[in-house]
């Protein structure tokens, strides 16, 4: 009986840092339908650590959001079954979350939707979550790409368009800014 108590103590201590430590994107970056992109902090602070012209103004807004950024996932594929998971486990993430949704956007064929979590104050937020479905369809469903993007940090929502072009993210970031 002692070893059943103390068993069960352990388990019950350490399950929460295991069930915590784990994303729910996690099931993913093992995929081979899915591609991903995968940025923790240390990437961040190497990149302020390059010397820029600091007179070329989109670049030090670049350089001032990427100091605050504690990590950036980005989950890509082509595949209907894997697209279906990743929209799936957005929709259980931002449920979860309570995120909120900032916007959606419809052009083209592509539907892209935001969310965030509140941050400090309306310009910036604690994590920005991005689902963009149906790229490359112009209509029809002759090919599709499906991303996710989840960013964590105190992010700068009026920063976030250098981000997209400086790093090659999809272009629809861009448009991520609160409306006041």
């Amino acid at each position: 009986m002692k070893n059943i108590i103390k068993t069960l103590w352990v388990v019950l201590c350490i399950a929460p840092s295991m069930v915590l430590g784990q994303s729910d994107f996690s099931n993913f970056e093992n995929s081979d339908k899915v591609g991903t992109v995968s940025l923790n902090k240390g990437v961040f602070s190497l990149v302020t650590l390059i010397d820029v012209d600091k007179q070329d103004e989109e670049t030090q807004e670049f350089m001032d959001l990427v100091r605050h950024i504690d990590k950036l996932n980005v989950y890509m594929t082509k595949d209907a079954s894997a697209t279906a998971d990743m929209i799936a486990t957005a929709k259980q993430y931002v449920k979860k979350g309570k995120m909120e949704k900032l916007m959606r956007v419809k052009d083209d064929g592509s539907l892209v939707d935001f969310y965030i979590k509140e941050g400090k104050d309306d310009d910036h937020v604690r994590e920005l979550l991005m689902t963009v479905t149906g790229m490359g369809q112009k209509g029809s469903n002759a090919g599709f790409e499906t991303v996710v993007l989840t960013m964590t940090g105190d992010i700068d929502l009026t920063k976030v368009g250098s981000l997209a072009s400086k790093m090659n993210l999809p272009k629809d970031l861009e448009k991520a800014e609160k409306k006041k």
